[in-house]
């Protein structure tokens, strides 16, 4: 199903007729929509409809997974990204992602937010620092760990990781950031933290984030895709889709006759 934005949206993602088996399971069936540039677009639905793999399929998570099979075509900037040949490491330097479970790698601070530059192939020191600088300075990290920065980023309590995750992902200057319910291990202060930096980081970047809490969605996200059973139910502005959803599936969600 298509949702018709304001006429002149600039979109960032296109999905058309897009499926995905896990061997003989169809885990998603046959989803077609866009995704608008600078805007943050939620998925929600009961756990195993599918918004999780959706997710992944926006730079190729799922690739790694053995048995998993996928039809229909994802394009970025008119680029068809499931296509065999499209590189995969540039398609993750173009859209980062933050997992639901903070990752921060096994060395410093510093380390953790540089390391997609390096492996990029950068090596000025002036250019890793002021990168460094602003990505903490991008997710308010900056003056908590300014002066500890080659310390083990695991010494972190669990909001500054996830911060740092976020940081991780965006310093490689991504268009898209991923995240995949990243406050669901996070205590309501760290939540409410990352939730304004999501409302701040769209000035920048195109977000798309999955999370089960509908509250989360109703306050963070621009637009809304209800997805139910590898379906896509609705998509719609957010504030519409919470208070006069179009299907009654979605209704019925968001209502708590179901999930």
């Amino acid at each position: 199903m298509n949702y018709r934005y304001p006429e002149d949206t600039p979109i960032a993602l296109e999905v058309d007729r897009l499926s995905l088996f896990y061997g003989k399971v169809q885990a998603l069936k046959n989803i077609s929509l866009a995704v608008p540039r600078n805007k943050v677009t939620a998925f929600i639905g009961p756990s195993g409809c599918g918004k999780s793999t959706l997710l992944r399929c926006f730079n190729r998570m799922n690739d790694t997974l053995p048995g998993v099979r996928v039809s229909g075509r994802i394009t970025l900037d008119g680029d068809d990204i499931t296509a065999e040949h499209y590189d995969v490491i540039q398609l993750r330097r173009r859209v980062g992602m933050v997992f639901q479970k903070s990752n921060p790698f096994p060395m410093s601070i510093y380390e953790n937010i540089v390391y997609g530059l390096r492996v990029g192939g950068i090596k000025d020191r002036t250019f890793l620092n002021l990168a460094c600088e602003e990505s903490l300075r991008s997710v308010a990290l900056w003056d908590d760990v300014k002066d500890r920065l080659h310390s083990s980023a695991l010494g972190l309590s669990g909001g500054q990781m996830q911060r740092l995750c976020l940081a991780r992902a965006i310093a490689v200057n991504p268009e898209i950031v991923l995240m995949d319910e990243p406050c669901s291990a996070l205590d309501p202060i760290a939540t409410a933290h990352v939730e304004r930096l999501i409302h701040e980081l769209k000035d920048r970047y195109t977000v798309l984030i999955v999370t089960h809490n509908m509250q989360q969605a109703s306050r963070v996200a621009d637009y809304t895709a209800f997805m139910f059973m590898g379906e896509l139910v609705e998509l719609n502005d957010t504030r519409q889709l919470f208070t006069n959803p179009n299907e009654k599936k979605t209704e019925d969600y968001i209502t708590g006759r179901f999930g």
